[in-house]
């Protein structure tokens, strides 16, 4: 049941001593497991740096699995024993418990798009004739496993609609297995793909091209560097041992291929990375049967995102000479960038994503961090301003080939997912009735303020601040902090509806836009790489210190959260200020930044972060933050780590040597703890149901170190 506003009056916490029979008493008896520690070290330009938990690394070993084991069964009785937690899980479960749809888009004579009842593990995939009309399913995930651990990767749709190559990731792996199905008979064809990794599946003639990598070696297939990809091209109803061989570059081991074949099926498009920033574009003529893969741009300095082929020339997004991203039209055959020729200039806001299709450019700009969209003709260079809503940020804006109608979805923290239809004639925006989300929730009592705080070098940084309206700023108010910071990823307002039960029981909801992000482009990116990473902190800490100085709340009342690279944000800021914090979940995160290089691809993350070989002062600037490497016996926030015994993306010996460490160095009275969730990787396609348990975890932990009790 949702409550009613005057039961949402009591709702608000009260600072009080509790009993224990309400909240579980923090206390310095917690029984850690015993982890061993042995005398691995490393030598790092004459540096020697000990790294006692390395055999952790090995996360298959007899001796690691038990170490799993034992710090689940103290998590699980710490956790299990706060009185509310299962309340927590109901909450939950109301919540999540809506109809949900995702935007449509055609191929051949169907739309087709996803639906989840609510509570399904897996969004189902459909198809219909009609939008008006009940769709007919053609995938449902949920079958491929008894758990909802196996998630669909990829979703690609043969041109003419009649098969789907689709990808599963079975327990939250990267690695991905493609199949096909027969659209006429519903049933899936012989093919069957492996070890691939960030491919794609691209259509042309009787098959598709994809990339994949070599099999690993036994026991090694989570941990093991991702080398040696290559480009192959697939015929429909063959076997993968016959798959051909279209592009490898035995030079260079490291680099990851993605294919992508034009509208038009002139050109397949290979994007080359060897860093999570930057790339090179690999083209082959595929009119030219004799035509061979040319390289038509080799610098890795800076993005080139192939939006189609338009022209004989090649439509690209770059931020080459253009911090905030311009779009270029470039001749293959004389690519030079004084030949470019630009057809969408750059702005004062940063282009997020674009597509091209019906010799349109749909562009999706960031304006301080929401979504504002621009469509280009192309033919006639015309641009179009189109008028949003709502103040929100946009998903799918994709066009379906021959349609003029393109839908998109446009979601803000506090405003489910709605899905809208642009009609590129008419110019015109009209919601599109009976999809989207459904949730029922009192959304008009909240609202969410965008404000700027001051940095410690005097930079402005953007933070969203979400609340029950007419909060009082008493400095009492529970605040939930998160951040990310790396990457060039933005953080734009989209709804989650797991922040409902916070906004609820009465808490805020703040996000920091902090740099390393790409909200306002390149410079923002750059400034939180390298030697700038100490600006990414810099600013998480700004920000927590800035809603205790406006009176948000205090640091007693304070939570802090990031996965990934925002893991490490966690853990290097609690490390840094553990004062500002009361409670901190670093999540599946690079923990230990002298080894993280070393495992899958991790080598990708090197120009964010630099490595600890590249030289001495970039190894002293990585110990230097580490979190790892810089915990001490200070006074923690209670600290919950969380990672995955699948996750091959950031593998969980990081979390797994960060807990012991943490645990061995901690000498205070709050709670320590990891949890490990089985059947699970890096979070991508994880199933509803563990998303609930964990989110129930995290929920429980906190308002009981805060020392709230949640109310139903």
């Amino acid at each position: 049941m949702i409550p009613t506003e005057s039961m949402q009056s009591t709702i608000k916490h009260t600072i009080m001593a509790f009993t224990t029979m309400s909240i579980v008493a923090c206390n310095n008896t917690t029984q850690y497991p015993m982890t061993r520690q042995d005398n691995t070290t490393d030598n790092y330009f004459g540096h020697i740096v000990a790294d006692p938990y390395r055999w952790l690394e090995n996360d298959t070993s007899a001796e690691t699995q038990q170490w799993v084991r034992e710090q689940n069964t103290v998590t699980r009785n710490y956790i299990d024993q706060i009185p509310f937690r299962e309340q927590i899980v109901n909450r939950l479960t109301q919540l999540w418990h809506f109809e949900r749809k995702s935007a449509p888009y055609k191929k051949g004579e169907y739309f087709f798009y996803s639906k989840n009842n609510g509570l399904q593990n897996q969004s189902i995939y459909y198809r219909t004739p009609s939008l008006s009309e009940e769709g007919e399913v053609i995938l449902d995930p949920n079958k491929l496993s008894d758990n909802g651990t196996v998630a669909l990767a990829e979703f690609s749709l043969s041109p003419d609609g009649k098969y789907l190559g689709y990808g599963i990731a079975r327990n939250g792996s990267d690695w991905n297995e493609y199949f096909v199905r027969d659209l006429n008979t519903l049933t899936d064809m012989p093919d069957h793909l492996m070890w691939i990794k960030f491919s794609a599946i691209e259509w042309y003639n009787d098959g598709f091209f994809y990339s994949r990598y070599p099999q690993p070696a036994a026991n090694n297939e989570l941990t093991a560097e991702n080398v040696d990809n290559a480009v192959y091209y697939h015929r429909l109803g063959t076997s993968q041992d016959e798959d051909k061989l279209i592009f490898a570059d035995k030079q260079n081991p490291i680099h990851s291929f993605v294919p992508a074949v034009t509208d038009d099926k002139q050109l397949l498009v290979i994007t080359v990375t060897e860093s999570t920033t930057g790339n090179a574009l690999y083209t082959l003529d595929l009119t030219n049967p004799k035509a061979e893969v040319k390289r038509t741009i080799n610098s890795f300095d800076k993005d080139y995102i192939p939006l189609g082929h338009h022209n004989g020339k090649l439509i690209v997004q770059t931020n080459y000479q253009a911090p905030h991203y311009n779009i270029v039209a470039i001749d293959i055959n004389n690519p030079d960038p004084q030949n470019w020729q630009i057809i969408v200039p750059e702005s004062d806001d940063v282009i997020e994503t674009a597509n091209y299709g019906n010799n349109h450019i749909y562009i999706n700009y960031m304006h301080d961090a929401h979504s504002q969209l621009v469509v280009a003709n192309v033919e006639t260079s015309d641009t179009t301003i189109v008028s949003m809503p709502a103040i929100g940020a946009v998903g799918s804006f994709a066009p379906s080939k021959g349609e003029d109608t393109v839908y998109f979805s446009l979601s803000s923290y506090i405003s489910p997912m709605q899905i809208y239809a642009y009609s590129t004639s008419s110019k015109q925006v009209n919601k599109v009735e009976g999809w989207g989300a459904n949730v029922d929730f009192p959304f008009a009592d909240y609202e969410t303020e965008q404000l700027f705080y001051t940095s410690t070098d005097g930079t402005q940084i953007p933070i969203f601040i979400t609340h029950k309206k007419n909060i009082v700023l008493d400095g009492n108010n529970p605040v939930w902090l998160y951040g990310y910071g790396g990457f060039n990823i933005s953080l734009t307002p989209a709804f989650e509806i797991r922040r409902l039960l916070w906004l609820e029981q009465g808490g805020i909801y703040a996000v920091a836009n902090i740099r390393g992000g790409g909200e306002y482009g390149e410079e923002w990116h750059m400034a939180g790489t390298l030697q700038n990473k100490q600006n990414v902190f810099d600013d998480f800490i700004a920000a927590a210190q800035f809603l205790i100085n406006q009176n948000y709340t205090n640091p007693s009342l304070m939570v802090c959260q990031g996965g990934s690279n925002g893991g490490l944000l966690i853990g290097a800021t609690i490390n840094q200020a553990p004062e500002l914090f009361r409670v901190a979940f670093p999540q599946v995160g690079v923990m230990d930044m002298l080894r993280y290089h070393k495992f899958t691809i991790g080598r990708y993350w090197a120009t964010d972060y630099g490595t600890a070989d590249d030289s001495e002062e970039m190894f002293q600037y990585l110990l230097s933050y580490s979190p790892l490497h810089n915990i001490a016996n200070r006074n923690y926030p209670s600290v919950l780590v969380t990672t995955a015994d699948h996750d091959d993306r950031v593998v969980p010996a990081h979390s797994f040597k960060y807990a012991a460490t943490l645990q061995n160095a901690y000498k205070g009275s709050r709670p320590m703890l990891i949890r490990i969730d089985s059947q699970a990787g890096h979070g991508a396609g994880k199933p509803t149901s563990k998303i609930i348990e964990e989110w129930a975890d995290l929920y429980a932990f906190a308002f009981n170190e805060l020392g709230i009790v949640f109310k139903q």
